[in-house]
């Protein structure tokens, strides 16, 4: 559950960081934008580092199902867009994807 909890703070702290990006190159906002995403996105490395996992890229690929689901609920909650039920199905795949990343060794034999 602890590994869920970072993956969660990651991926609201990297997406908070893009879309500081994107509010300056693609909305026309300040580049002051830009110092506060820099700063969020210090905060999603350092999280990811906490995830337990003996190697990074597994750490990294795990993390990517929550990503995928965390930017359906950015996407209805910051950008007021509902989502379609294909993007719904496509996450609980990629949830799924993740899980078996992160504890298949748990769920195999050796």
């Amino acid at each position: 559950m602890q590994n869920v909890l970072w993956f969660v703070l990651a991926a609201a702290c990297e997406m908070t960081g893009c879309y500081a990006a994107w509010m300056w190159l693609r909305l026309g906002r300040s580049a002051w934008w830009l110092a506060p995403g820099t700063a969020s996105l210090i905060v999603f490395a350092i999280a990811l580092t906490r995830v337990d996992a003996l190697f990074a890229g597994r750490a990294f690929a795990a993390y990517g199902g929550i990503y995928i689901a965390s930017s359906l609920v950015w996407m209805r909650v910051v950008e007021r867009t509902t989502p379609r039920a294909t993007d719904f199905a496509g996450a609980a795949v990629c949830l799924l994807g993740a899980a078996i990343i992160l504890y298949g060794a748990r769920w195999s034999p050796g």
